[in-house]
């Protein structure tokens, strides 16, 4: 998918049922925004939100953001009229929550034949199938629902969420080894910067694409900590130098700054500076 090379390093969640949010969202730093129809939006509001989002997105102008739609559940009286709504719209993305097996991505793909699907990771049984729901072939991403997840498992917050690990680690798994990308969970605590940064930090090191947001004062953050930095990007350029100038020599190894640096360190140090490429080519546009 076209969208695949974009940045996805801030991922914000807007409510569908509030112009204003809407309106300012066109404005704000984010490479996505997730236009939530499910918790964000409360039951007498849930049709006007979705005629709401539907006109904003014929009209408004978000630029390069990648526009996703998160839809309620196949389960509830509104979530076949949703993704119906988003047929042929200006949504780039499908968002499915509570996703638990691929029966539930496939239930949405019946339905819009035409638009990449997303999966909500937020349940315990889809922790499990991860790796099955990742497979699917019109599944493009996944997004970690940590909130949920942690009052499905009657776990309790930690900065170092031990609890989740096994969940995040599953998702990732399964999103790399499908090709799939893949977002992390909200930080709650939205006036908590340091908090937020070692969450950040925590999800990129694991090896997440970027962090979905609940409030814009989350942004900053966010796109620096998941943006390569100047010396990763110098560090990668040095050894792929290094790397081609021992090829040249006949030899399969090359040291930088006291380290081995194999081919596998060439494909990362490519993938950084792509990644470096896809934010400046974002932020000019």
């Amino acid at each position: 998918m076209a969208h695949q090379a974009h940045p996805f390093r801030s991922v914000l969640y807007i409510p569908g049922s509030k112009e204003r949010a809407l309106e300012k969202a066109q404005g704000l730093a984010a490479d996505a925004i997730i236009f939530d129809l499910e918790d964000a939006v409360a039951h007498d509001e849930k049709i006007h939100a979705r005629d709401l989002l539907r006109k904003t997105l014929e009209t408004a102008d978000y630029g390069r953001r990648i526009r996703i739609v998160r839809v309620n559940g196949m389960d509830t009286e509104w979530g076949r009229d949703d993704v119906a709504a988003f047929a042929g719209s200006k949504a780039d993305v499908i968002l499915i929550p509570k996703v638990s097996s691929a029966t539930d991505v496939q239930a949405v793909a019946d339905l819009i034949p035409d638009v990449p699907l997303w999966a909500m990771m937020e349940t315990a049984l889809g922790m499990l199938n991860a790796a099955e729901i990742a497979a699917h072939p019109r599944l493009t991403g996944m997004v970690m629902g940590t909130n949920d997840l942690v009052k499905e498992l009657t776990s309790r917050f930690r900065p170092d969420r031990l609890a989740l690990q096994t969940g995040l680690g599953l998702c990732l798994l399964a999103a790399r080894a499908h090709g799939l990308t893949i977002v992390d969970g909200v930080y709650n605590a939205f006036k908590d910067e340091d908090g937020l940064r070692a969450e950040c930090e925590q999800g990129r090191d694991m090896g997440f694409d970027g962090k979905t947001l609940i409030h814009p004062a989350q942004l900053e953050i966010a796109n620096e900590v998941f943006s390569p930095s100047s010396a990763e990007i110098e560090l990668a350029n040095r050894q792929i130098a290094a790397f081609e100038e021992a090829e040249r020599h006949g030899q399969g190894v090359a040291v930088v700054d006291g380290k081995i640096v194999e081919n596998l360190h060439i494909v990362t140090a490519r993938q950084t500076l792509a990644k470096a490429e896809a934010i400046a080519a974002f932020g000019a546009s």
